[in-house]
């Protein structure tokens, strides 16, 4: 039987509603785990056991009343450190802002507590969210709930390590170029990137501001799209938000009719043999529920790290710039004016924030901004109509989700490229503002395998159900 920790939300709720147990019994729970997992593994940065446990008690006291309840009416939910929580630190994973307290909820902080979750604290992540294996935090590395050698991969590491290990029933992330999803493949959880302009930003610490975007990481599909349906829609206080037909999640029982396509450009070389082994077996589970395979061209897709790779530290050097030692965070005190900035900016800001900063002032300079960011915007367009072209054959894009199960700690930190390739599979969906989603597909040597769908703009309904049926597709399937 499984603990009250590790129940999905839809098993939380049956109890809830039945009178078993309470939201209380639910979050002790977790709260237990964290206790028990938080000290080896360094996944929570602040935990609000207080005011978890009263929001809990305010949640039951409602079902007790008969009161209209919210979705997530009583559910234990974490929040990565880069979305605000009013009154709280936010730390962005960085000693900058090591003292900075939000001033006001993010959007989605907010649609959760109308929602009626209850939010159990703040997950560690790379800093700014610049990273592939939550090494890169000022607080220290998560380690992977299996292996504790290992990462749980990057940025959003801390949700999908607190997701794994059943510290909360579900966390939130941000993926700029696949930091939901590349965490989520590698601890074995379900991570989704909505389509760009599904989800508000309002509230989230920007990295590269056309980029970002918030979502989900669960422990099945059902309770993403539930957390999906919560958290859309337009917010007046994010201009980047679509006016567009709400998503309503839907359920398929087979993939007939599906027509599926498999990029070229994302099976080659560079593939770990654990990898390539479940990610084939995933494709031949897709004919078996119905799908059509199909092998497609998708032109400029390899250009697409190069790409995200010009245009993120281009914005990471405009947004980063407002962290300056004056307004808020770390201020190194009784110097003169540019002293001031550029000794703040040294103490508080770590290696690969400075060297993004860097590769992004360079690249926005006279003398080479039309050379690398301009010509990147270019390309970007040429990506964007690769993939609209594509979904007017196919319905979904499947790749491997990252192409290797997550490696060790101290493995790649000395090699800023070697860790940059983490995204090969992931960075396209980011620049292409696309909606995709990572679920387990397999085990390799007792480390999760990822699987990603990628679907075409603002139909996450369509990819959520298609992801859904692969999910229980492979949970029907006999264990040898």
């Amino acid at each position: 039987m499984k603990s009250l920790n590790e129940l999905t939300f839809t098993e939380a709720r049956r109890l809830l509603k039945s009178g078993d147990v309470s939201s209380v019994d639910v979050t002790k729970a977790c709260l237990k785990q964290i206790a028990s997992l938080n000290g080896a593994l360094n996944v929570f940065l602040e935990v609000y056991e207080d005011e978890a446990l009263e929001a809990a008690d305010r949640s039951d006291a409602r079902r007790l009343d008969g009161k209209t309840l919210g979705p997530l009416d009583g559910l234990p939910i974490a929040l990565k450190d880069n979305i605000l929580y009013q009154g709280r630190r936010c730390t962005s994973g960085s000693k900058i802002l090591e003292s900075y307290i939000a001033p006001c909820d993010a959007t989605v902080t907010r649609k959760l507590k109308e929602g009626g979750a209850v939010i159990l604290g703040k997950t560690n992540m790379d800093e700014f969210a610049m990273g592939s294996s939550t090494e890169y935090s000022a607080y220290g590395a998560t380690k992977h709930p299996r292996d504790p050698e290992r990462v749980p991969g990057g940025s959003s590491g801390g949700s999908a390590a607190a997701v794994a290990s059943s510290m909360c029933l579900a966390a939130l992330g941000s993926d700029t170029g696949g930091s939901i999803r590349q965490p989520a493949a590698f601890c074995g959880v379900v991570g989704l990137k909505p389509t760009y302009g599904r989800v508000s930003r309002s509230g989230l610490v920007a990295m590269a501001s056309s980029l970002d975007q918030i979502g989900p990481l669960t422990k099945n599909v059902e309770d993403a799209a539930t957390l999906l349906e919560l958290l859309q829609g337009v917010d007046s206080a994010d201009q980047t938000t679509a006016i567009e037909e709400d998503f309503t999640a839907i359920e398929r029982e087979d993939l007939k009719g599906v027509k599926i396509g498999l990029p070229r450009q994302a099976w080659g070389n560079g593939i770990s043999d654990g990898v390539r082994e479940d990610t084939e077996q995933a494709i031949k589970d897709l004919e078996s529920l119905g799908a059509t395979i199909t092998e497609i061209d998708l032109p400029f897709a390899e250009e697409s790290l190069a790409v995200y790779y010009v245009l993120m530290p281009c914005e990471v050097s405009a947004n980063l710039s407002r962290f300056d030692g004056m307004r808020y965070g770390l201020r190194m005190q009784n110097l003169p004016l540019f002293e001031t900035y550029a000794a703040s900016r040294a103490h508080g800001l770590g290696t690969e924030v400075k060297r993004r900063i860097l590769l992004g002032t360079f690249a926005l300079s006279r003398g080479y901004y039309d050379a690398y960011y301009v010509q990147a915007k270019k390309v970007q367009t040429l990506i964007k109509r690769a993939y609209e072209s594509a979904f007017q054959e196919i319905d979904i894009i499947v790749t491997p989700t990252a192409p290797t199960t997550a490696f060790k700690i101290g493995e790649k930190t000395n090699d800023p490229l070697e860790m940059y390739l983490e995204d090969i599979f992931t960075v396209g969906a980011n620049v292409a503002g696309l909606p995709a989603v990572s679920l387990p597909c397999g085990n390799h040597e007792g480390l999760p395998v990822g699987l990603q769908f990628i679907g075409n703009w603002f139909r996450e309904d369509k990819l959520l159900s298609v992801a859904g049926a692969y999910e229980k597709f492979v949970a029907m399937r006999p264990r040898i």
